[in-house]
């Protein structure tokens, strides 16, 4: 699998599926350092964002090129507001954790998940759970085993990663990506949303010129 990185400048060549991905769980647990480093070759210590990010990132994964739009929210109360509509039309959740932290963990079945039933319009979308900073070893309250647990409970993917040490990181999306794909209905989409941009792309000759990276 490889894995390559850049603004894509949303040619109808450029990709052969379009998702969005969405990420989600409470502040700090590294979601924005998760998505830096998989976006870049650096680890970032981050502020916590504020409302909604989202970066593009390129990437092939079992033979197709894939254009994943990927929404880091808030996970902070006061701008849980900002995120309901964000839910929609998503193909793939992730639900972060901090492995450190066990009240990160608690408010993913707590919290997040009903959230996710609350909001995502897509019934097949692919969810993984992540359990981040497993380079802090020495600190962690959150098992392996409890994680795996949780997943089954949720029907999720598992995956523990490092942000800092890079570890898992590109897995996590690629995973996602290829279990994505193996629905039909969220593979539909992806080739659905490629065929609009071309779409567009022919109605107006000019975007690919202003703001294509946001295309």
């Amino acid at each position: 699998m490889s894995s390559s990185s850049g603004s894509g400048s949303g040619q109808s060549s450029g990709y052969d599926l379009s998702f969005k991905i969405l990420l989600i769980g409470d502040s700090g647990v590294g979601k924005s350092s998760l998505l830096v480093t998989f976006i870049s070759s650096s680890h970032q210590d981050l502020a916590p964002t504020i409302g909604v990010d989202f970066k593009i990132k390129l990437l092939t994964v079992g033979g197709k090129k894939l254009k994943l739009t990927i929404w880091d929210t808030a996970g902070q109360e006061r701008f849980r507001t900002l995120t309901s509509s964000y839910y929609r039309g998503a193909q793939g959740i992730i639900l972060v954790y901090d492995v450190t932290r066990r009240d990160t963990f608690t408010n993913l079945s707590e919290v997040w998940s009903k959230e996710v039933e609350l909001y995502s319009t897509n019934q097949n979308c692919v969810k993984m759970l992540v359990g981040n900073k497993v380079d802090r070893d020495s600190e962690r309250v959150v098992s392996r085993e409890e994680g795996l647990g949780l997943a089954k409970e949720l029907g999720s993917l598992f995956l523990e990663c490092s942000a800092k040490t890079r570890e898992n990181v590109e897995q996590c999306f690629e995973e996602l990506a290829l279990k994505i794909m193996e629905v039909p209905s969220l593979l539909e989409e992806g080739s659905t949303a490629v065929k609009r941009n071309i779409l567009k792309q022919k109605q107006e000759p000019q975007a690919s010129q202003n703001g294509a990276c946001c295309s």
